[in-house]
């Protein structure tokens, strides 16, 4: 046991927090009897409630710890807390500086090495080193093994059952096969997969099995929705009437389809198979979902666009490859639902 209590921080991205679920799994399961209070956003503490000793403390960005004054103010809310350590798994500029001022305190602070040079190598357009990076859950693991702690994610970690969730019968038709997410969406439109070509991959599906879409926001579920009242086998997310229980659907899937973001991160720490389109990014990056297969990730043709990766979070494009990721083969994406789902 290690003493005193832990303050982790990480405030985004929501596939980023979901990435850290497993660590804390394996600290929970090591180090039963220590206190972890995790520093993030209140829309993101539904995923810490299957653990007896982590807490959250909700971030105010908005008001509260707002601008320069408002980080001033969080490290007088946290040094509240008396944290003995401190995880900083973010490692930006706010977490800078409310780490530099516990530091100031004698606080343990051990901070995520990211591996920027490595990452500007990986997607620099002249003299790219093009080889995989160090997984980002093996970084989280690393930052808190240099405080002390001593976890391994081959060994320590351990799924948790499927969420409870009873699905609607009254608007859920499920006569037969197999219940699959599609997440068509993605922050950034150079990591989406066309949506022409998106529509085709759930309307095969659709035919034998159930499929659930996932996404956020009016123009999303204007998409969503329009699809679901086309295809007998195809419902909106829309009617699960709450973040919780998206994520409590999610645990229940036989398999999700998701582009490089959250939705494929939330399922993959459930242990649902995830499929995953890269665009402009690549799994090389280091940000692959947890435990993931290689045969799962289908990426662009590099041949044909050599240039990818060009960024590590996909928020920059590339003149002339706009269509980068038409040269992800349908029928390889379909060939690869069949064989999980009929495994």
């Amino acid at each position: 046991m290690i003493n005193g209590k832990t303050l982790i921080l990480r405030f985004s991205s929501m596939g980023d927090v979901v990435m850290t679920i497993p660590i804390i799994r394996c600290l929970q399961k090591k180090y039963p009897e220590n206190k972890f209070i995790f520093v993030t956003r209140p829309k993101f503490t539904p995923f810490f409630k299957e653990f007896n000793n982590v807490e959250t403390f909700e971030i105010d960005l908005k008001k509260r710890h707002k601008g320069f004054l408002g980080l001033f103010r969080l490290f007088s809310d946290l040094r509240k807390i008396n944290p003995k350590q401190i995880v900083d798994l973010h490692s930006v500029l706010r977490t800078k500086i409310v780490t530099f001022l516990f530091r100031i305190f004698f606080v343990k602070v051990s901070v995520i090495d990211k591996k920027r040079k490595e990452r500007k190598a990986l997607i620099r357009e002249e003299n790219k080193i093009f080889k995989p990076l160090t997984p980002i859950h093996f970084l989280y693991q690393e930052a808190f093994n240099k405080l002390g702690f001593s976890i391994d994610l081959t060994k320590d970690h351990i799924y948790p059952p499927s969420k409870v969730f009873n699905l609607d019968t009254n608007s859920i038709d499920i006569k037969s096969g197999k219940l699959v997410g599609i997440a068509p969406f993605a922050k950034h439109i150079a990591k989406m997969y066309p949506l022409d070509l998106m529509q085709k991959i759930v309307s095969y599906i659709q035919e034998k099995h159930t499929v659930f879409l996932f996404g956020f926001g009016k123009l999303e579920m204007e998409t969503i929705n329009r699809w679901s009242s086309v295809f007998k086998n195809v419902y909106s997310c829309d009617f699960l009437k709450g973040f919780e229980n998206e994520i409590s659907l999610i645990s229940n899937l036989d398999l999700m389809i998701s582009m490089d973001s959250a939705n494929g991160h939330i399922a993959s720490i459930y242990n649902v198979p995830v499929i995953t389109l890269w665009g402009l990014t690549h799994p090389y990056a280091g940000f692959t979902t947890f435990n993931s297969e290689l045969e799962n990730q289908f990426c662009v043709d590099r041949e044909k666009f050599p240039l990818i990766p060009n960024s590590i979070y996909g928020n920059k494009t590339i003149k002339g490859y706009e269509n980068a990721m038409r040269s992800i083969s349908i029928e390889e994406i379909l060939g690869r639902v069949n064989n999980i789902i009929e495994s």
